[in-house]
This record gives structure tokens, sequence and C-alpha cells, in this order.
């Protein structure tokens, strides 16, 4: 029985084309970034890769925020920040309304790298879902006196929080600042008052008066009187 008659093909290989090649150059990045990640230790400042259920994002971490060693406060962004088109796209996804989220350190897989990008709910064009599996990292605001001619002297006079809702703490910064426009050395003699954005740190609650239970500007009025007795 006669075998049957193979001929090599005198055809070269076909080139990849220049879209194929992309495709297999981020697969290699992605493999290559979960292979060989790039820890991360507390006070950071590059952008993380954070694990959102099956998926993987991008985040910045909360400069300042001083909660533990177990949880930090970050935002999630677009995978392809800081690029123009990153925005649009991220809005359209729920990337830009979530605000500081608490996260486990326990999920951070390490430094954002380029090629985790394929494992985000943006390269799947899919929305962030509801629940992501953190909680709001809260906001506050620190009222704070300081020596005239000492920077470096002084103390706070206040700290408000939590506030669940960033546009609440922007309300009552407008209106403790403008509160103050003209007082800021009258309130407590031989002090500069001021007001500023801070973490909050639920370790340290005890600290902070509860700005939904009482006014903002009643408070600063009664701490002010306290400090000038």
């Amino acid at each position: 029985m006669k075998r049957p008659f193979f001929h090599r093909c005198g055809h070269a290989p076909r080139a990849i084309s220049p879209e194929d090649q992309a495709v297999v150059d981020q697969c290699l990045a992605m493999l290559a970034a979960l292979r060989d990640p790039q820890p991360w230790t507390p006070g950071h400042t590059a952008d993380i890769a954070v694990r959102v259920g099956p998926f993987v994002e991008r985040a910045h971490a909360r400069p300042g925020d001083d909660h533990g060693p177990d949880s930090i406060a970050v935002a999630l962004v677009h995978p392809d920040t800081p690029h123009a088109s990153a925005y649009l796209h991220g809005h359209q996804l729920g990337y830009t309304e979530r605000g500081w989220l608490r996260c486990e350190t326990s999920a951070i897989l390490g430094i954002w790298r380029p090629g985790y990008a394929m494992l985000t709910h943006a390269a799947a064009n899919l929305p962030l879902p509801d629940d992501i599996g953190m909680d709001p990292a809260h906001y506050a605001l620190s009222i704070e006196a300081r020596k005239r001619n000492d920077p470096h002297g002084g103390f706070t006079l206040l700290r408000l929080g939590p506030y669940t809702q960033t546009r609440h703490a922007l309300q009552d910064y407008d209106r403790l600042t403008a509160a103050l426009d003209g007082r800021e050395t009258l309130l407590v003699p031989r002090f500069r008052i001021s007001v500023r954005y801070t973490p909050f740190d639920v370790s340290d609650h005890r600290l902070f008066a509860d700005p939904y239970e009482a006014d903002a500007m009643a408070l600063l009025e009664a701490a002010a009187a306290g400090a000038s007795a």
C-alpha cells in the first residue's frame, strides 16, 4: 500500500499583524505582572493594584492616611489614567463616583503595572459593581489654632467627622472658612485659626465631633470659647 505523498510548502510563515502583536505583548506583560509583582509598602506614593472580585483595579492611595497596617484609603481610577479619554470612559463605568474607599492591605497585589490593565472592568467594558467589597473611607475637617509668630506652635481646636459624603465636608469647609474670614486672629487670643481636610481615623473617633449631630458653626464657637477661657 502506497503511503500518501507529502511535500513541504514553499511559502514563508505569515507575519503577525501589528494588532495581533499588540495583544500578544499585552498578554505577556499581564503574565509578567502576575508572576513577579512589585511589592507595595505603606507610605509608598505609587499607584497600586487591588483585587475587586475576580478583577484587578488601579488605585491611588490617600496621602497621609494613618488608619493602620491592615487597611488604607484608596480611590479607584481608570487604568489609562491620566489620559483624557480615561476620565470619560471611567465616568461611564462608575470609576469617578466612588470617592475614597477603605481597602484591606491583603487585597493589594503590589505596585500598579500596565500589564494589569487587561484584568480591569474597564478592559472588559464593564461597569464597576455596586458592591466592590470596600466601605467608604470617611472624611474629616480639622480646625487648628497656630501661634502667629511660631508656625510650629499650636494645637487642634476642633475635629469634625466622619463625613459620609465629600459634598457635606465641602459645605462645612466653605461655611467655616467664610465665618473665619476676618476673625482668624480674634477667636482665640494669640492664635490664628484655619480649617483643613484630614483623613478620618476610626481608631481616634473619640477625638472627633459628629457634624451630623450638631451644627459645625456652633461647635466651632463652643470650642473657641473653651480655648479662650
